[in-house]
């Protein structure tokens, strides 16, 4: 990845990330958090384990980055993008949709 690619894939990340780390912990500690998004046999959902890996590249200081975290940011970006073209109608405050977004992240109800 290059330093172009890389830049605007932080520049993505920062601006649909809206969750503070400890925000975010706090929330994968909910059972909302652990109930939201496909759980594969049983264990953790897909985007529970994001959440965890999002907080790490969060608290990361940018020169220290991989181009794996920058992969994982670039999967975020799109997970987020693709789930908000989703937004159901009606209150989503208390929705599995927001529920998914916030465990990559991004909670809609933030400006």
């Amino acid at each position: 990845m290059d330093a172009g690619e890389r830049e605007e894939t932080w520049s993505d990340f920062r601006e649909l990330v809206n969750m503070t780390p400890a925000g975010l912990e706090k929330w994968l500690e909910s059972d909302d958090s652990q109930n939201a998004g496909q759980h594969q046999d049983g264990g953790e959902s897909t985007g529970h384990a994001s959440g965890r890996r999002i907080v790490e590249i969060l608290r990361t200081r940018k020169g220290d980055l991989t181009d794996d975290d920058y992969r994982h940011m670039r999967k975020v970006v799109g997970y987020v993008r693709r789930h908000l073209a989703q937004r159901p109608s009606g209150d989503v405050r208390d929705s599995r949709w927001r529920y998914s977004l916030m465990n990559w992240g991004h909670d809609p109800l933030e400006g």
